[in-house]
């Protein structure tokens, strides 16, 4: 299966039986709200619309966005799958645990004994 995104349109996207599947969001503040899942009639029940999410997901991570999941099938989707939410709130927190302890402006030198 061969997955598009689009970060300008806002669109990951792939081609299904000579139509297009497509998951559209927003982007605020590094928010990543999903509006709109579709799959042609014909292509349903597939799980295609589960690999838009999965993309989705790797995208938002990558980017260091949030997951906000508006449209229906993207909440249904977050509820069977919390760990996608879950585990980025927990690297979320465990990164910010990090920034906190070792600030990017501390010289190499800090913390070492010496």
């Amino acid at each position: 299966m061969s997955i598009d995104h689009d970060r300008i349109a806002h669109r990951i996207t792939t081609p299904v039986d000579d139509q297009l599947a497509v998951l559209e969001y927003t982007l605020a503040d590094k928010v990543m709200s999903i509006t709109h899942t579709h799959v042609p009639q014909a292509a349903r029940g597939r799980g295609i619309a589960a690999e838009l999410m999965r993309a989705a997901v790797s995208a938002a991570r990558s980017a260091g966005w949030t997951i906000n999941p508006v449209c229906s099938y993207a909440v249904a989707y977050m509820r069977r799958h919390p760990d996608d939410l879950q585990n980025q709130h927990v690297d979320d927190l465990l990164d910010e645990a990090l920034e906190e302890s070792f600030p990017a402006s501390d010289s190499p030198s800090v913390g070492s004994s010496n």
